[in-house]
């Protein structure tokens, strides 16, 4: 039985994955909530714990309106990575803003939320 803090919205976002820096892969986010979020991505080279940073740019933005976050690993499977937002330096409105656009994609496509 899961214990969510916070409630997920589904939906399929594109990002890069940022690692010191550096970009390291590519992929989907599949979820989102206030605390944290899933990529689906087959990178694998990545530790519990590990400080990663996300790029993404929503589509009905400008083409310059690329966000970042900053999250930590608390998860990795096939599938992809468990990302916590918890303990690192983010501005909560783009949480916020990823998270609304979620959902509005939600309503818009079918998605469970």
């Amino acid at each position: 039985m899961e214990h969510r803090l916070s409630q997920r919205i589904e939906g399929e976002l594109p990002i890069l994955v940022y690692k010191r820096g550096m970009p390291v892969a590519t992929g989907q986010i599949q979820d989102a909530s206030r605390r944290g979020l899933f990529v689906a991505t087959d990178y694998a080279d990545i530790r519990l714990n590990q400080p990663i940073q996300l790029a993404f740019k929503l589509p009905d933005q400008g083409q310059d309106c690329h966000r970042v976050l900053n999250a930590h690993v608390i998860r990795r499977s096939s599938g992809g990575l468990g990302l916590g937002f918890d303990g690192t330096d983010n501005e909560v409105d783009v949480i916020a803003e990823l998270v609304q656009w979620l959902q509005s994609q939600c309503l818009l496509t079918g998605f469970r939320v």
